[in-house]
């Protein structure tokens, strides 16, 4: 992870990317306050442009706070993979594997059973051609 937070890009290009990026979504919130009625509008439109310019013009003056913004990002996106994986393992694939439990299924075939000689699975032979050769998936 440190690592990661080490080796942000921060060329021009990306730095352009990362100002406009920012300045067109809070327009675009700003946009939303406007719509809705909301008094906080003018500073979303203010702050929008500012990032939008200054993204295109000078680029450069962007470049301490896109690192904390990535830096940011890269260290939350640790931790919420990880809920999300646990999340998904504990409330998704546990029940499923416990009911396939329950109801006896195996669907990798991995019981033991002492009176097969092998369990290879016998495929048919196939005649190919070359041409099926280029396009295996």
């Amino acid at each position: 992870m440190l690592d990661e937070i080490l080796t942000i890009k921060s060329e021009k290009k990306h730095l352009r990317e990362f100002g406009l990026t920012i300045g067109i979504i809070l327009c675009f919130l700003g946009g939303i306050g406007l719509w809705r009625g909301k008094e906080i509008y003018p500073y979303f439109f203010t702050v929008g442009g500012i990032f939008i310019v200054t993204g295109v013009f000078i680029p450069f003056i962007l470049k301490p706070l896109q690192k904390a913004w990535m830096g940011f990002s890269i260290i939350l996106g640790f931790f919420v993979s990880r809920i999300i994986m646990t999340i998904l393992f504990y409330f998704v694939l546990t029940p499923i594997g416990i009911i396939m439990r329950l109801l006896g299924k195996d669907l990798l075939d991995q019981k033991i059973d002492k009176n097969k000689v092998s369990y290879w699975h016998q495929r048919d032979a196939k005649q190919k051609d070359a041409k099926s050769y280029e396009n295996q998936y």
